[in-house]
């Protein structure tokens, strides 16, 4: 564990689940800072507010060197934001299979159950879309088994972003 990206703040995963970066007997996340920025990301990004749910990813990002898991999984995330932005916001698909590509790039090799991120769920709908883009129109990603929508404390950790 980093000490920068500790937070005792941060809630621990529904009853029942253990996803990778969750360290039951120790009752703390590894990086709950990244776990955070995913809560949020996620919430943004199901809500179609791309921009911002990229921004939360990438922030969060910087915290990693390269060549860690944490680091490719958020830039995969941080590439799929930018895809959807790029196909709802400027319907550019040939743009958002690019961001896409590298995106299950980055990827691969996530466990996928990451931080509660159904990583599986996303790499599957990433290859769809690189055939078919309509696959995104109706896309959320999974969050601990489930689909949580945005909430105002969302958008506002996302405008706290530098």
């Amino acid at each position: 564990m980093d000490d920068h990206t500790r937070d005792a703040s941060v809630a621990p995963p529904p009853a029942g689940r253990a996803p990778t970066g969750w360290h039951p007997g120790a009752e703390v996340w590894e990086h709950a800072t990244l776990r955070r920025a995913v809560e949020h990301g996620i919430r943004l990004f199901n809500e179609g507010a791309y921009h911002d749910s990229h921004d939360c990813f990438e922030d969060e990002w910087f915290n990693y060197g390269s060549g860690k898991t944490e680091s490719a999984f958020l830039h995969g995330m941080v590439q799929v934001a930018a895809g959807a932005y790029k196909h709802f916001d400027f319907e550019d698909d040939e743009g958002m299979r690019m961001l896409f590509t590298t995106a299950v790039q980055y990827l691969e090799g996530v466990p996928e159950d990451f931080y509660g991120v159904d990583v599986e769920g996303v790499r599957d709908l990433l290859e769809a879309a690189l055939d078919d883009p309509a696959q995104v129109d109706e896309w959320v990603i999974r969050l601990d088994g489930g689909v949580l929508a945005a909430r105002s404390v969302d958008y506002e950790y996302a405008e706290r972003l530098p």
